[in-house]
């Protein structure tokens, strides 16, 4: 029976990739606001964390926040359709860049690129694979969390991989990764999730202590690679959104892993403060706290 509602589940996403962009946007975001309304423990986890991380706001505004959370997310599985099943002309169309970097000279070094939660996260992952495959011959390499759904996984690594990307598990071997960071493929990492107490500390985000992967400033620290900031920005009226690539962080790393992450963190800030509803708050990011401090879920 799971196999045949991720199949029917599959099979929309793929109808979703036939129609008008516009239409899928407004579609999801119609889902998210019906969602909304309905009592659920997602729904909890997300005013659970604006709470923690904004806690000047009313609880109306806490309320109007969670319910624009709800609609961003789920346009964004809407949209999934599109990015996970379109072809190169619509990418192109719906996905601009932003190459502040000039990345296609990083090529031959190592070069991680680190970007956030945001609700454009898939479009502007698999736009970049594009971008990497035309101007240096070769499409990167990108870092992703096994789904538990054996056949939806399959489909995620077919989708976001068919042009070019190498999809590297994160239950893959620290010395794969580190090779083909050596090979100066790009990396696409994220880092902004609650994985657990491994490899990990306590970082502030928007004040509040979460626990953070160090896994950027380790592997920069082992390859030399040049750390790379990117976050994908949507675009007001449905017309799409844009791949922000911005310059590789100077003095990086600094004189500690601490301090890395603490940059990180930073930075992940400051590409969510504009457009607070395009994150992805319906995760548990402080699923873990400090020794003392109360669950929030």
């Amino acid at each position: 029976m799971s196999r045949f509602f991720t199949w029917l589940g599959i099979g929309l996403l793929t109808v979703l990739g036939k129609l008008p962009y516009p239409f899928v946007a407004r579609f999801g975001e119609a889902l998210g606001s019906l969602l909304y309304r309905i009592p659920s423990s997602r729904r909890e986890v997300v005013r659970a964390n604006l709470r923690l991380c904004f806690p000047e706001k009313s609880d109306a505004e806490i309320d109007a926040m969670s319910r624009e959370t709800f609609r961003k997310v789920f346009r964004s599985f809407a949209e999934g359709g599109i990015f996970w099943t379109c072809g190169e002309e619509k990418m192109r169309r719906l996905v601009q860049i932003d190459d502040q970097a000039n990345l296609p000279a990083l090529d031959g070094t190592p070069h991680i690129l680190v970007t956030p939660h945001l609700s454009g996260l898939e479009a502007g992952a698999i736009r970049l694979t594009m971008y990497l495959r035309d101007n240096v011959g070769r499409s990167g390499a990108s870092l992703y969390t096994v789904q538990k759904n054996a056949l939806f996984d399959d489909f995620l690594k077919v989708a976001r991989g068919r042009f070019g990307a190498n999809m590297i598990s994160r239950n893959d071997s620290a010395r794969n990764i580190l090779r083909v960071l050596k090979q100066g493929e790009a990396l696409q990492l994220i880092s902004d999730m609650d994985f657990g107490p491994r490899d990990s500390e306590f970082i502030p985000f928007f004040g509040v202590p979460a626990l953070t992967l160090t896994a950027v400033s380790r592997l920069s620290r082992a390859s030399g690679a040049r750390v790379v900031p990117i976050y994908t920005e949507q675009l007001p009226d449905y017309k799409g959104y844009v791949l922000h690539i911005l310059p590789p962080w100077d003095n990086y790393p600094g004189e500690t892993v601490t301090e890395d992450t603490r940059r990180m963190n930073q930075f992940f800030e400051d590409a969510v403060r504009p457009r607070v509803a395009d994150y992805y708050w319906v995760h548990k990011r402080f699923k873990h706290r400090p020794p003392g401090e109360p669950d929030i879920y």
